[in-house]
């Protein structure tokens, strides 16, 4: 399936569908049962052609897990739900069963994870606002075995249904698709930002868009231990913009006729070409 948006856009990357699946692809990429894993890899991967797949044994971590839609993989972490609380805020090393956990799981968790349980990764203010974060999270379990990404190009129409399409966009892209959101819209709150890992910004808040009667589309690659993990598969200005599947034929249809007809966009593309050179 080709997209009208990726070639006005003129994308580098593929755009990737999220596809929900009881059958697994031949030769799709994955992880190996119970080894760790950044979902967003396989997405570089997706978005250059390849296809992969995860289930609920092959998700790579536990917060790619609950991204995916397989349920509170955060109950899973080293120690519960309570040391993942602290991993993400203030660390471990402050009370006595998360000590007792640092001190089980030893160096070979590996130096840079010990080093964060402990410690913490910082990314909230405090173990309580991560519980407040994780119970208003929208986790759910997705109806099918697998969870597939795959190019758009792949995609046979009238075959398979993508729940999600995505697009890995720089900031020019990232605008236009933001302008194209909003162009045959009311209101003009089509598009947000959550705050999440970023497997779960193409994961589980796009699903939840889909389930609205005016889904929204959701920028990504906000996460910055995403975009590290990222740093030498994909072009480091890269974000993501994830369209629960009746929106991007929506998006598909205002092309025609829009802004990225007309000489703004064309001149902006002309620029960026030009200070490529």
């Amino acid at each position: 399936m080709e997209s009208k948006i990726a070639q006005a856009l003129k994308l580098k990357y593929h755009p990737v569908a999220v596809v929900w699946t009881d059958d697994k692809p031949a030769k799709a990429m994955g992880f190996k049962e119970g080894k760790w894993g950044c979902v967003v890899w396989m997405l570089a991967a997706a978005a250059k052609g390849k296809t992969a797949a995860f289930d609920k044994s092959t998700y790579g971590c536990w917060g790619g897990g609950v991204g995916l839609g397989f349920g509170n993989q955060y109950l899973n972490f080293p120690g519960g739900i309570e040391c993942f609380y602290h991993f993400l805020s203030t660390g471990n090393e402050g009370w006595q069963k998360g000590r007792d956990m640092a001190e089980k799981l030893g160096y070979a968790a590996g130096k840079d994870f010990l080093e964060e349980f402990c410690h913490g990764e910082g990314y909230m203010k405090s173990p309580e606002l991560v519980k407040q974060f994780v119970d208003t999270m929208p986790i759910m379990e997705i109806p099918k075995r697998y969870v597939v990404f795959k190019p758009l190009t792949d995609v046979v129409s009238g075959e398979e249904e993508p729940q999600v399409i995505v697009f890995l966009a720089d900031p020019d892209q990232l605008a236009a698709l933001v302008v194209l959101a909003n162009y045959g819209r009311e209101g003009s709150e089509n598009v947000i930002i959550p705050f999440a890992a970023g497997c779960q910004q193409i994961g589980i808040f796009p699903y939840r868009e889909a389930l609205s009667e005016s889904p929204r589309a959701v920028v990504g690659l906000t996460d910055i231990s995403a975009r590290k993990n990222l740093k030498n598969q994909l072009d480091r200005n890269i974000f993501t913009f994830a369209v629960p599947w009746r929106m991007f034929k929506e998006m598909e249809e205002n092309v025609e006729g829009s802004f990225l007809q007309k000489k703004t966009w064309a001149a902006l593309q002309e620029a960026d070409t030009a200070d490529k050179k």
